[in-house]
């Protein structure tokens, strides 16, 4: 770790833009607008679709953010199929016997690629700070919705199932073959990209959007890893399928209110870890797999590029506990941490776990219980929030996001108290209408002091652009 302090002014631009709209131009608009002082891409190349098949730019999140629209068009679309390759040519031997292999360079790798090199050789000549994000479990991870592991890599439920549905496509964390990849991308990167200052690992945890999200990892490679760090496994998974059960079939409304009540709810949850230690331990056990991944990262970058940047971007507290995220774990392995404040999806997920609670609980139904406990647990609101469920949704494009400005507060400076001395980066999200972005950017700006990031340029129109710099100027 390299213990930098300087604050950060970040904008996270993918690699089409610059495709797009040309490298000295967003170069332009990111400083003479914004006034960044750094920027993040990945190591891929995008083109249209003509048949219709790839991925659709925006991400649609499982369906819900299906209503997302560019801020800045791409190819002349707001929305589009998209294909992508590797934007250099990986170095397969670097690979030799693992189960995970790099994606292989193509036609557009040779017509589009060289404007990755040409974006980093061009930033830093403007003194700007160059990362580049890659995933941290989701092989081969250039991009996150191009991969994912393979069945035997799965993270596994207490039952030994795997959800139908997911936002994210993470592997196990204790999945030995992730953590082989993940040394050799970092070898190959730092080979194709000297001039980079770092990389910025997305997702070291397990994302927890939906309610099963939250009760990883009983796999057989965190079977194997829980018996090799003095955990006992058997004793976790019983008091995970306990727990499981409790919130699937054996909930009433006055469950709800007596976790969320003020003071005595604490007391009762915090009892339930002193009568349940092995669901204490549980957590501690994932915290273990997340770091786990992180250092893997940080291992590969000190022993091929000694004073290389590592910055780790997850969930904001309290998601966190689920995630298995730790950031007292994390910050001695990290250059930086970044915490996530990609608002809309809280929205979102306080609908995905209250459809699962109302359909294992149908007395749940109607009961503004519900919707306002996980807004309490998640810590998003400032008041009570909606008191309907069918009213948390993901946010149209010009809608506001409905969260609290000292609830985004709270998640930074319960993050920074945990990190200690390595700065957390908050980093917000540039979806949605211009003033409601601008008044969720000054929060996050004036919460962090080691420094601030926009998630993407993408949703980052003009005006955008304006509110950042005039945020920061």
């Amino acid at each position: 770790m390299t213990g930098r302090t300087e604050r950060v002014v970040g904008i996270t631009v993918m690699p089409e833009f610059f495709q797009v709209e040309g490298v000295e131009a967003v170069l332009d608009n990111l400083q003479r607008r914004a006034r960044a002082t750094a920027i993040a891409t990945s190591p891929y190349v995008m083109a249209p679709s003509p048949d219709g098949k790839g991925g659709r730019e925006p991400p649609i999140d499982a369906g819900a953010g299906s209503v997302r629209l560019l801020d800045r068009p791409l190819w002349g679309k707001r929305e589009l199929m998209v294909r992508t390759a590797p934007s250099f040519v990986p170095d397969t031997s670097l690979y030799r016997g693992l189960r995970y292999q790099p994606s292989p360079a193509d036609d557009l790798t040779t017509a589009q690629g060289p404007v990755i090199a040409a974006t980093i050789k061009a930033a830093k000549a403007r003194g700007l700070t160059v990362l580049l994000q890659v995933q941290a479990a989701i092989p081969p991870g250039y991009r996150v919705q191009f991969g994912g592991p393979v069945e035997e890599d799965r993270p596994r439920l207490p039952d030994g199932s795997t959800p139908a549905v997911r936002v994210d496509n993470n592997g196990s964390l204790a999945s030995p073959h992730l953590h082989d990849y993940a040394r050799a991308m970092v070898r190959d990167l730092l080979r194709a990209y000297p001039e980079v200052d770092g990389l910025r690992i997305d997702w070291p945890e397990y994302p927890p959007y939906s309610l099963d999200g939250a009760f990883f990892d009983f796999g057989p490679h965190a079977e194997a890893a829980a018996r090799r760090l003095g955990y006992d496994f058997a004793a976790m998974r019983d008091a995970a399928v306990a727990l499981r059960a409790r919130l699937l079939g054996g909930l009433a409304p006055a469950d709800l209110t007596r976790w969320t009540e003020r003071d005595g709810g604490r007391f009762r949850l915090l009892q339930a870890f002193v009568d349940r230690p092995a669901l204490r331990d549980w957590l501690a056990f994932k915290s273990e797999l997340s770091v786990g991944i992180v250092r893997s990262f940080r291992d590969a970058i000190d022993a091929v590029a000694p004073g290389k940047r590592l910055v780790a971007g997850a969930f904001p507290p309290p998601w966190t506990l689920a995630s298995g995220f730790s950031f007292a774990r994390a910050a001695p392995l990290c250059d930086a941490v970044m915490v996530k404040l990609f608002t809309m999806h809280w929205a979102m997920m306080v609908r995905a776990w209250g459809d699962t609670l109302v359909a294992a609980n149908p007395g749940l139904r109607g009961h503004a219980a519900l919707p306002r406990t996980l807004a309490a647990l998640f810590d998003i609101v400032d008041d009570a929030g909606y008191d309907r469920l069918e009213d948390w949704r993901y946010p149209e494009p010009e809608e506001p996001h409905p969260v609290g400005q000292h609830a985004q507060t709270r998640k930074i400076r319960h993050a920074q108290a945990e990190a200690g001395a390595t700065p957390i980066w908050a980093l917000a999200h540039g979806y949605g209408p211009v003033a409601d972005f601008a008044r969720r950017f000054r929060i996050a700006n004036e919460a962090a002091p080691g420094g601030v990031w926009v998630n993407r340029y993408g949703y980052l129109a003009d005006a955008k652009l304006d509110a950042i710099g005039a945020a920061v100027g």
